[in-house]
C-alpha cells in the first residue's frame, strides 16, 4: 500500500507542547501520530493508528493460536454485576467513572471486565462439556488515574486487550495460565522488546488476591520498580521483594538487582471465587453443580505503543522496529530532478509492501 505524505492532514512539529513532560507523548505529537486533549487523555492519528493496528494484528495473531475467540463487550457497566463482587465501591476500587441513565440509575465506565463476561458466559457455558472457553477483545477502558503524567503510559483512557478463561478445574486452567504466559512472551519478542521484558512475580492487588504475574519491561520512563535475578531472567515486583519471596524461591537477596520498568502485561488466577460470586456454575458427571475457574489476562496496547516510543528513538527521532512501524519503506526525493523516479518507484514498491512517500512540495 502507498501512502502519499501530501494527502495526510497531519504535520510534523519542531515542539512539543509545553505542558507535555513524557518522552514518548512529545516524539509522537511532534510526529504527528497523537494529538493530546487533555491530561491522560490522547487521540491517535492515522500513522499512529497504524502502528496500534500493527500490535493488534500481533496479539491477534497470538491470541487465536490459543483458540481464543474475538469478542466486544459494551464499555456501560451495569451496578449490580460489580456490587455481587464487591467492587463496585470506591473504596475498594478507586479508578471508576460513573455516571446515571436519565432514570437515575447508576451506571460505571468499563476498567476491566471479569465481571460482565462472566454474567455473559452464564447464558452460554451450562454443562462441563461447554468447557474450556477462551474470549478477548480490544476495547477502550476508562480508569480515573490520580495522575496521568507518562504521556500514553498511563492513561485516564486507553486500549486494552484482555482475555478470559473459563475452565473446568484448576489443573485445565494451569495447563492455558502457561501457555498464554508464552503467548504473551512471543507478543513483546515479536514488537522487539523480548530480551528486555521479564516476567515478574507480583501482588494481585484490586483483582485477586493470589499473586499474579506482570510482564515488566525495563524502561526508564517506567513507573514500577523490579529485581532483577543476575543470572537468570526472573523478575520480583517490588510489592512482594521480601524475606519470604526469596526463602519460598530459594533466592539471596543479593543476587538481585533493582530496575526501572513499565508494565506491558498482566495474567491473574482468580479461581472459582468470581464465578460463585456471580454464579456461573457448570454441572460436572462426578461432582455434580461446581463453580467455573477463571483467569484473567491483560496487555496494555496503547500502553505498549508509549513504551515502544521511548525505547526505540534517540536525539533524531523515532525508529520503530519493522514489525510495527507504520510503513515498511519511507521514501523521499531529496532533489527536484529526481522526484518522477522517486514517485514511479515508490508506486511500484507500494504494490508489495507498505510504503510511506514524501511528496509533499515542501518541508514543513
Amino acid at each position: 500500500m502507498l501512502i502519499q505524505q501530501s494527502y495526510l492532514f497531519t504535520k510534523t512539529r519542531k515542539e512539543a507542547p509545553s505542558d507535555e513532560t513524557a518522552k514518548n507523548a512529545q516524539l509522537l505529537i511532534r510526529a504527528g501520530y497523537i494529538h493530546k486533549e487533555m491530561s491522560g487523555v490522547y487521540d491517535y492519528l492515522p500513522l499512529g493508528l497504524k502502528v496500534i493496528q500493527n500490535i493488534k494484528n500481533i496479539v491477534s495473531e497470538e491470541m487465536e493460536a490459543l483458540g481464543s475467540q474475538e469478542i466486544l463487550m459494551s464499555t456501560l457497566q451495569n451496578k449490580d454485576v460489580w456490587v455481587a463482587t464487591d467492587r463496585w465501591d470506591d473504596d475498594n476500587v478507586d479508578v471508576w467513572f460513573k455516571s446515571q441513565f436519565k432514570s437515575g440509575a447508576e451506571i460505571g465506565f468499563g476498567w476491566s471486565h471479569e465481571e460482565p463476561v462472566t454474567t455473559m458466559m452464564k447464558s452460554h457455558v451450562m454443562s462441563y462439556q461447554d468447557l474450556p472457553v477462551y474470549v478477548h477483545q480490544f476495547q477502550n477502558k476508562l480508569r480515573n488515574e490520580v495522575r496521568a503524567k507518562s504521556g500514553i503510559m498511563r492513561c485516564r483512557e486507553f486500549i486494552m486487550k484482555d482475555m478470559y478463561s473459563y475452565s473446568r478445574d484448576e489443573a485445565a486452567h494451569t495447563g492455558f495460565y502457561q501457555k498464554a504466559t508464552q503467548a504473551y512472551m512471543n507478543v513483546f519478542k515479536r514488537v522487539g522488546l523480548g530480551d528486555i521484558t521479564y516476567l515478574t512475580s507480583a501482588s494481585g492487588g484490586v483483582f485477586t488476591d493470589k499473586f499474579s504475574h506482570e510482564f515488566q519491561t525495563l524502561c526508564e520512563a517506567g513507573e514500577d520498580i523490579i529485581y532483577v535475578h543476575k543470572r537468570e531472567k526472573v523478575a520480583l515486583n517490588e510489592e512482594i521483594f521480601n524475606d519470604q519471596t526469596l526463602e519460598d524461591g530459594g533466592w539471596k537477596k543479593e543476587d538481585f538487582e533493582l530496575k526501572k520498568a513499565a508494565e506491558v502485561g498482566n495474567i491473574f488466577t482468580f479461581g472459582t471465587k468470581k464465578c460463585e460470586e456471580l454464579g456461573l456454575t457448570v454441572m460436572d458427571a462426578h461432582e455434580g453443580k461446581k463453580p467455573v475457574f477463571l483467569g484473567s489476562y491483560g496487555i496494555g496496547i496503547t500502553r505498549l505503543f508509549g513504551v515502544l516510543a521511548e525505547i526505540f528513538s534517540d536525539d533524531k527521532g523515532l525508529m520503530w522496529p519493522a514489525e510495527v512501524a507504520p510503513a515498511d519503506v519511507h521514501v523521499l526525493a531529496l532533489q527536484d530532478s529526481v522526484k518522477a523516479q522517486a514517485s514511479a518507484f515508490a508506486k511500484q514498491l507500494g504494490e508489495k509492501v507498505d510504503v510511506l512517500y514524501d511528496d509533499r512540495a515542501s518541508t514543513p
